[in-house]
Formats: structure tokens, sequence, C-alpha cells
């Protein structure tokens, strides 16, 4: 099983959020891959001793490349969605059944997962 994190997820690791770290280290005794994009990490790096505690998570996570086939796909799944978050799209082409996605975005992430008919968990931060 896969954990999936998104910008609100990072913004939440960055700000020591008790809830999230309280749900990251659940998925890690369950044996859970935490996973993002190069995408996310883009949508809220901006370096600085500010970014410590993200700075210290981010080896921890497992970030996917986004690349030219992924950007297709991406687009394919926006045009089905009717909507335009492409680091959304990436994110949850990432997923497979029975993954969590831990997102500030529940709406989309959950309307992106019913288009693209993948059976995931999606918890908000």
């Amino acid at each position: 099983m896969k954990v999936l994190l998104d910008a609100g997820a990072l913004i939440a690791i960055e700000r020591d959020d008790r809830r999230l770290v309280a749900l990251i280290k659940l998925a890690r005794r369950n044996g859970a891959v935490l996973m993002s994009t190069t995408g996310v990490v883009a949508q809220v790096w901006r370096g600085g001793s500010r970014q410590a505690l993200l700075a210290r998570a981010i080896p921890t996570i497992e970030i996917r490349p986004f690349l030219l086939d992924d950007a297709k796909r991406a687009g394919e799944l926006l045009g089905a969605a009717d909507t335009s978050d492409v680091i959304d799209a990436a994110l949850i082409l990432l997923a497979t059944p029975g993954d969590q996605i831990v997102t500030s975005d529940l709406d989309d992430m959950v309307h992106l997962g019913s288009v693209r008919s993948v059976a995931v968990t999606v918890t908000h931060v």
C-alpha cells in the first residue's frame, strides 16, 4: 500500500501537524510506502531554514519524476474529468486500489479518483 502526499500534506509536515505525523507513523508501522511527485515538491519548496522539517522528511518519501508520458496521461485524465490541476492528476495517476491519498484538495482528489476508477481512501489535512 502507498500513502500519496499532495502539497497540503507536505505543508502539514513542514508545520509539524500532529495529526499528519501520527498518520505517517501508523502508515509506516503498517508497511506503507510514502510517495509523492516532483511537481508536488515544486509546489511547496521554498528553501531556507523554515522548511527544515520538510527537508528532513523528503528523503523518507519516494518522490516520483513527472515525465512526458506522465504528462500525456495527466492531460487525458484532466480532459476526462473536466478539471485543470496537473499536479493533482499526476498524483492520482500513481494510485492503485487500496492506496491512501492525503490532501488538502479533498473534492478534487475524490473526483479525479472517480473518473480514473481507482478505489482509494482520500484523507483531508
